[in-house]
């Protein structure tokens, strides 16, 4: 246990570009979900976008400073634990909180016709739905190449 240093190589590497830009779009999409006035399904939505975006945060703080040993059990399996944060929690649960906001613009899509004087949450539910989108398939290429790394017999994250 030395002093805590930048692993620089990750931040290198195709995961970490990767997750700094599933963190970018994860928070885009949460700030505007919570930005607006939400109802119903949005609030699933908003809770899966903060719970994959901190647990997300957790993997990139760990994995920069290389102490990812120090988490129990899953520090010995640190590509298996990234493979299944990444394609069941990253892209489950983006997805879900994609369709939820799509459908949710799809209803609201009256209100964008012009001269329509009420305050319309089109915009701010499409570009969620379309932050979701993007970052989903994030999630997607990094599990695939948490995944490809796992076949290949390697250990390491990078």
């Amino acid at each position: 246990r030395g002093s805590l240093s930048l692993h620089r190589a990750y931040l290198r590497s195709p995961l970490g570009l990767l997750r700094l830009g599933q963190l970018a779009l994860g928070a885009a999409f949460w700030v505007t979900v919570a930005a607006h006035k939400y109802e119903g399904a949005a609030h699933f939505a908003l809770f899966a976008a903060v719970l994959v975006w901190l647990l997300t945060l957790a993997l990139f703080g760990l994995s920069l400073l290389g102490r990812w040993e120090l988490v129990p059990w899953l520090g010995s399996r640190w590509l298996l634990t990234n493979l299944v944060h990444d394609l069941a929690l990253g892209v489950g649960l983006y997805a879900a909180a994609t369709g939820i906001m799509g459908h949710k613009a799809k209803q609201r899509s009256f209100c964008n016709l012009p001269g329509y004087s009420q305050h319309c949450l089109y915009s701010a539910y499409l570009s969620a739905s379309i932050c979701g989108g993007i970052t989903a398939c994030l999630y997607l290429f990094s599990g695939l190449y948490c995944l490809s790394r796992r076949c290949q017999d390697q250990r390491d994250i990078i």
